[in-house]
Order: structure tokens, then C-alpha cells, then sequence
């Protein structure tokens, strides 16, 4: 189920949790074929809101598979970095599975939300408050890569000190809400705190009504190996007269993409490249799952740097 953006609701009906800059994920843990002797092999399965396979991707949560016999579980994968969740940090992870030594080096943490099946039972129309009771009674944080997601009382103060601490929103949750897969609620409402990124320009694409102008810019951010990687397109705050000459005079044209993986087709389609010398300073208000930005908005033109 996913939040509905909207300004912060109040009252005791709802409760609050932390917005975390990470990666949604569901685990599935279930009892499969025959294990060791007299017992069963335990599986998990972690996957995107997409549902693409990532168990490999987070080989340190695979201890969770011991923690509950049969479950399917709602949360998010955090990285953490100078001691605050960072999405950049997972950023490699969504391309390759990582080597031993980078897991060692910086180990994921699995901040869980929600339980959605228990033994076999789907807990999808008991509401919240009963949901989340049950989950606090499996006792999952016990294993080190798991936390569950703290809930609090007081919305306001939360929304203040996740601003404080640069966190990246709050999500407020009805607590006689029930679960829908996949549906956008207004039983769920985020509320996220709008925050910067600094991207380089890899190439642009025309308004489709004067070709000649540019209607969005391609963004990328470098990558751990210094590549630069697609990280979404930007057409709010392109249009006025001065940002359109700044843009002319300062994008260099290159004859192929910059960015190492393949663009979509809907982001790469009339695109015209150029080499990624331009720094710009983009507002959003987090990451998607894909790595891309959400809601970006160009802030400015960094050409100081």
C-alpha cells in the first residue's frame, strides 16, 4: 500500500512513523523443501514495489528467513551514512550484487513496518493498530539487520524533529486502517521534508511544441567507480528566458550518452547529449525505488562550481 501526499493529519486516530531514505521492500519468508534433518529449509524472497527479485542484492538479511516460520512483511531497506539514512549509499545495490567485503563494509538495515500474512493467515483487512501489535509480539529485532519502525504519538513534534535531524519526511497512518497491495490511500498520508542534490547535465530534451527549446534536462549523479549514473529528468524550473540562455551557453554537445547504463526509451526518445560538465542544484523529495529523483525541480545552476 503507498502513501498520498498531503499536509500532516492530527487527532488520535492516527499515529506517525519516520520516512525513511531507502528502499521499500517486501519480505517473504516461507517454509520450502526439506532441510537439514527433521526440519524444513526456510526461504526468503525480497522484493521491490516492482517485484523484482533483490534477495541477492541484500545477502545480509538472509538471517531473517530463521527469525518466523511464515511471514510476509512490509518495510524498508535503510544504508546508513555518517549516521543517517542515505539513499546514495544504495545505489549500487539496485545495479549488482555486492561483494562480501562491501557488505562487511556497509550492511543494510531492514527498518519493518507492517505484517500482511502470518502462518499462513492474511492479515490484510485487520486493521493497523492490530497489525502492527502483532508484529512488536514476533520479536524480529532480534536479529541485528532489524528494526522495526517506531511509531509515535505526537505528529507536530515528529515533523519538527525529522527536520532537525535532515530525515526525509513523516508517513501518518490511520490506525484502523486496513492494507490494499499496490493502491495509493488516504489512510496513509506522507508528508516529506524537500531536500537538494547536486547532478551533473548528461543531455536534454527539446518542448515539443518549439524544438528549439529546452523542455528537460537528463540528470545523472557519479557513482562509487566515478560513473555517472542516470538519475532522472528535470523539466520544472527550465522554462524562463535566463535559465534557457545560461543552458545554451553552457551545454557541450557530445555525440553519445554519457550515462553507463540504458536510458528508457521514454527518457532517452529526441534526446540530445552532451558532455556532463554542467552542475545543477535539483529540490525533490526523495528517491524512487529505480534510483531516480521524485518530484525534481531545478533549483539553480551551480556555475560557481
Amino acid at each position: 500500500m503507498l502513501a498520498t501526499p498531503g499536509p500532516l493529519p492530527v487527532g488520535p486516530e492516527w499515529s506517525y512513523e519516520v520516512k525513511w531514505d531507502g528502499m521499500r521492500l517486501l519480505a517473504d519468508i516461507s517454509s520450502g523443501g526439506p532441510g537439514g534433518p527433521g526440519g524444513t529449509e526456510q526461504r526468503l524472497r525480497l522484493a521491490s514495489r516492482t517485484d523484482r527479485d533483490m534477495t541477492r542484492h541484500f545477502p545480509e538479511l538472509a538471517g531473517l528467513a530463521d527469525q518466523v516460520a511464515d511471514a510476509l512483511l512490509d518495510g524498508e531497506v535503510v544504508s546508513l551514512a555518517a549516521g543517517a539514512p542515505s539513499f546514495a549509499a544504495l545505489a549500487d545495490r539496485f545495479h549488482r550484487v555486492p561483494t562480501p567485503a562491501e557488505v562487511a563494509a556497509r550492511p543494510v538495515v531492514f527498518m519493518v513496518f507492517d505484517v500482511l500474512r502470518l502462518y499462513g493467515v492474511s492479515l490484510l483487512d485487520r486493521p493497523l493498530s492490530e497489525r502492527r501489535a502483532t508484529l512488536e509480539r514476533l520479536g524480529l529485532d532480534a536479529f541485528p539487520r532489524v528494526r522495526l519502525s517506531p511509531v509515535y504519538d505526537d505528529g507536530p513534534a515528529l515533523l519538527r524533529a525529522t527536520a532537525e535531524q535532515g530525515l526525509e519526511g513523516v508517513v501518518a497512518k490511520r490506525r484502523d486502517s486496513v492494507y490494499r497491495p499496490g493502491r495509493r490511500s488516504p489512510s496513509w498520508v506522507k508528508i516529506p521534508h524537500r531536500r537538494t542534490e547536486h547532478c551533473l547535465v548528461g543531455g536534454w530534451r527539446p518542448e515539443r511544441t518549439s524544438p528549439s527549446r529546452i523542455g528537460g534536462l537528463l540528470l545523472g549523479v557519479r557513482d562509487a567507480d566515478g560513473a555517472l549514473r542516470f538519475a532522472g529528468r528535470v523539466g520544472s524550473g527550465v522554462a524562463g528566458e535566463s535559465v534557457q540562455r545560461a543552458l545554451r551557453d553552457r551545454l557541450t554537445p557530445a555525440e553519445a550518452s554519457p550515462f553507463v547504463e540504458r536510458l528508457p526509451r521514454e527518457d532517452a526518445a529526441d534526446a540530445r547529449w552532451c558532455e556532463p560538465t554542467l552542475l545543477v542544484e535539483v529540490s525533490h523529495t526523495g528517491w524512487t525505488d529505480g534510483h531516480r529523483l521524485r518530484q525534481p525541480v531545478l533549483a539553480r545552476l551551480r556555475l560557481d562550481r
